[in-house]
């Protein structure tokens, strides 16, 4: 496991966490001008998660993913770039406990933790990547002092074998996410990588260059900036 990109130079962003819960009225086929009650949106959400609908969307979107993959020559130095909140470990238990709120010192505690389970559709495709001898790199923008709970994290969670974890150092953390994980794919081209595919759950995840095939996945939790 390649370890260059460590500590240094590779780290992690803040994760400026904005409930949004009218997102869940996207879900549910409101208009754009149309309001909920709070509590109605947030039951709906909980629906979205736990009746089964979320499974069925993310089972959907790795189907396609699949599909693309299989028509793409793989190369030696061919790269799939994962990111790790509500992409490779959920949240959803930690933000129904908080009745879909924020509250930073717990969601810090909940992430030092290392207890996230993972999203077992997106574990299972890692999987599919690293049969087909796809390098896997994990791109967070969670802090650089999280690094060592989240490297167990995902190690405890079935994502093993991965060339490298990058998160925000102290330096970058100003950076706004499609900034910073931009300029990391950059520096993983620099070092040779070529990506073939960016899996994430925020649009920031896919903007600017270097992320040809994209996995969006669902997310009616929160937004990043």
């Amino acid at each position: 496991m390649k370890s260059f990109f460590f500590r240094n130079t590779l780290t992690t962003t803040t994760r400026n966490l904005t409930i949004i819960l009218s997102l869940s009225l996207t879900l549910l086929s409101c208009s754009s001008n149309e309001l909920v009650n709070l509590r109605v949106a947030k039951d709906r959400v909980k629906d979205y998660y736990e009746s089964g609908k979320y499974d069925k969307e993310l089972k959907e979107i790795y189907l396609d993913a699949k599909s693309k993959i299989d028509k793409i020559e793989v190369k030696p130095n061919s790269a799939a770039i994962f990111d790790v909140d509500d992409t490779a470990l959920s949240n959803y238990e930690i933000s129904k406990r908080l009745d879909y709120g924020y509250d930073y010192q717990i969601i810090q505690d909940w992430v030092m933790s290392a207890k996230l389970p993972a999203i077992k559709q997106t574990l299972e495709f890692y999987n599919y990547l690293k049969s087909k001898g796809i390098k896997l790199i994990f791109l967070t923008g969670r802090q650089i002092e999280e690094y060592d709970a989240t490297y167990r994290n995902l190690m405890e969670q079935g994502y093993t074998d991965f060339d490298t974890l990058i998160m925000r150092s102290e330096q970058e953390r100003k950076l706004g996410a499609a900034q910073f994980k931009s300029q990391k794919r950059k520096e993983l081209i620099q070092n040779g990588y070529e990506i073939i595919i960016c899996v994430g759950d925020q649009w920031t995840d896919f903007e600017g260059d270097y992320t040809r095939i994209k996995v969006k996945l669902p997310n009616y939790l929160y937004e990043t900036k």
